[in-house]
């Protein structure tokens, strides 16, 4: 790859690598270790494509594609059960906001199969539709 793809790639890649890998978090109930792995190999093959990746319309939006197909990919290999976890990543603006409801609803994308999980984290979470409307 040509230096000023290069760089570009870089700029992009540090500019996206915050939202990929909360996404990641998302969609792997909270296992930050695998959410690590999925933005990794994410980025990698953003890489190998990024001449033609850097002239689409929305760079961002096709790496979040390539992000959701890593993780079901990923769940199609794996041999084991997915496995829960309590514990979940800090969020910018985690403390904002109903923290019950909040727990609730990672609680519930835990259990939902791996592409229902994705198509919700998609749909929902990344829009900030999920949040309650607010009481009068």
């Amino acid at each position: 790859m040509r230096r000023g793809r290069t760089d570009e790639y870089a700029e992009f890649a540090s500019a996206r690598a915050g939202h990929l890998y909360r996404s990641a978090c998302l969609l792997t109930a909270g296992d930050t270790h695998l959410a690590e792995d999925l933005v990794q190999e994410t980025f990698g093959r953003l890489y190998v494509r990024w001449g033609r990746v850097s002239r689409v319309g929305n760079p961002a939006g096709y790496a979040q594609t390539v992000l959701t197909r890593v993780f079901l990919a990923h769940q199609r290999r794996r041999s084991s059960g997915e496995r829960a976890t309590d514990v979940f990543p800090e969020l910018p603006g985690a403390g904002d906001g109903d923290a019950p409801l909040r727990l609730t609803l990672l609680d519930a994308l835990s259990r939902l199969p791996p592409k229902d999980r994705a198509v919700v984290v998609l749909r929902y979470w990344r829009t900030g539709r999920w949040r309650r409307p607010p009481t009068s």
